[in-house]
């Protein structure tokens, strides 16, 4: 960061040095030009007092002074009659040169231009006199470019120094930008006192600390609930065992004990194959390709696959509706739709109803299962779809739920951007629908 911020200071430095230059050589020419017309038009008043009291014996003398002006005499026709130190016959006529014409032609004249017998840029100022001949001085001056060259090493000292300037200045300024920064507490972001540009950043380090604070409450609770669910079967199994072992179970109970260490072990193993879904889910790791199911055909075969469980319970179910395909992971929407349709028939009641209903809708394609049992108390809706979250702790042991199918469901329907909505009434059943918008 402090390189950066020094390269740009630089460059900054370096970029308004070479506009300052630009700017500086075209006033400090610009103010020379004015100054030698000034000059130039004093000098050349003063020649032609000089001359109409002198008259033309007045350019005799010329050549014995200051050969710094030069000074040209030119008759209307454009001859040049005098010439300081040239002789005039020598000499081109004038009467095409632009200072000339514009003094005949407005009383003066003036221009910038090379000169082909001084060999160097020359400012001439032409004055008509009063017999029509026109009176020139001209004086050598230097172009933009020995300008710019003349005031170069004067900028280079300037840049130097200004560079040197801008390092220490850059240097202090990154240190007091960055102590902020370094001594941030980001445990508590929002109680640092900081510049306001960094606000925006606090208050999202702010919300990440929050959400893996959430996130790590919710894995310690996860573990602490999978350590305690599956103490509860190993425990159960380990019981029977022991007993079995010790030779304290009559031949006849045999059968009973491995039945409940088979059930036992067989909820165990749900129980694993559920958190291994979940956790496939939550890391975005399932691997499936999505496919057109069509979600009639698939509710009708878990159904099917339902129907040994729903007949021990005496519970009716039916399906209606029409074929309606969804694009997605075929065994995520078959566990999705398997644990909501369980559900319906694990927590019914005794010679219960279960209802399904699947087809499209303007709102999407739906399935919805509705039933006749215990329903769910108002104030536990919004926790079902929590991981080991139960309304009935003891039922759910009875029937074998993990308290992980509605957590299944939950991701399943993010991860296939689905909507469930819930309604239940306790003692009058549940309804649940699935939204698809694939």
């Amino acid at each position: 960061m402090r390189n950066r911020i020094q390269k740009s200071m630089i460059f900054v430095v370096t970029m308004s040095l070479l506009i300052s230059y630009i700017l500086v050589t075209l006033v400090i020419y610009r103010q020379a030009l004015d100054i030698r017309r000034s000059e130039l038009v004093q000098e050349a008043e003063y020649i032609r007092a000089a001359i109409d009291i002198s008259g033309e014996e007045y350019f005799g003398t010329m050549d014995k002074v200051s050969k710094r002006t030069r000074v040209t005499w030119i008759d209307k026709d454009g001859k040049v009659l005098y010439d300081t130190g040239n002789d005039q016959e020598t000499l081109a006529n004038h009467k095409s040169r632009k200072e000339f014409k514009e003094a005949l032609a407005n009383g003066s004249g003036q221009d910038i231009r090379m000169s082909d017998s001084k060999g160097q840029e020359m400012y001439y100022y032409a004055l008509k006199m009063d017999d029509s001949s026109v009176l020139r001085v001209s004086r050598g001056m230097d172009t933009v470019w020995n300008t710019a060259f003349m005031i170069l090493p004067y900028m280079i000292a300037i840049g130097v120094m200004m560079a040197c300037v801008a390092w220490f200045m850059t240097r202090h300024q990154v240190k007091r930008l960055i102590a902020p920064i370094n001594n941030l507490d980001l445990e508590e972001p929002l109680e640092n006192d900081v510049y306001e540009e960094l606000h925006p950043l606090l208050e999202r380090i702010d919300r990440q600390n929050k959400e893996k604070a959430a996130i790590e409450q919710m894995r310690r609770e996860f573990s602490a609930n999978v350590s305690h669910e599956l103490k509860t079967p190993l425990t159960s199994i380990s019981g029977y065992a022991e007993i079995m072992m010790n030779g304290l179970v009559k031949s006849e109970d045999m059968q009973g004990f491995s039945e409940r260490i088979y059930k036992e072990a067989s909820r165990m193993i749900t129980l694993v194959g559920d958190i291994i879904k979940l956790s496939k889910l939550d890391e975005g790791s399932v691997e499936l390709e999505k496919e057109n199911v069509d979600l009639y055909q698939m509710t009708r075969e878990i159904v099917s696959r339902l129907a040994l469980q729903a007949e021990k319970h005496r519970i009716q179910v039916e399906v209606v509706g029409e074929h309606v395909e969804c694009f997605g992971i075929r065994q995520i929407l078959d566990e999705m739709i398997y644990n909501i349709c369980e559900n319906a028939i694990k927590y019914n009641k005794e010679n219960g109803k279960v209802n399904i209903w699947v087809g499209n809708t303007l709102n999407g394609k739906k399935v919805i299962v509705q039933d006749t049992g215990i329903g769910i108390p108002k104030e536990h809706q919004d926790r079902i779809f929590e991981r080991f979250y139960r309304v009935d702790k003891s039922h759910s042991r009875e029937t074998g739920g993990t308290g992980l199918g509605l957590s299944i469901v939950k991701h399943g329907a993010l991860l296939h951007n689905a909507e469930i909505h819930v309604e239940s009434e306790e003692g009058k059943g549940t309804k649940m629908e699935l939204i698809f918008h694939c």
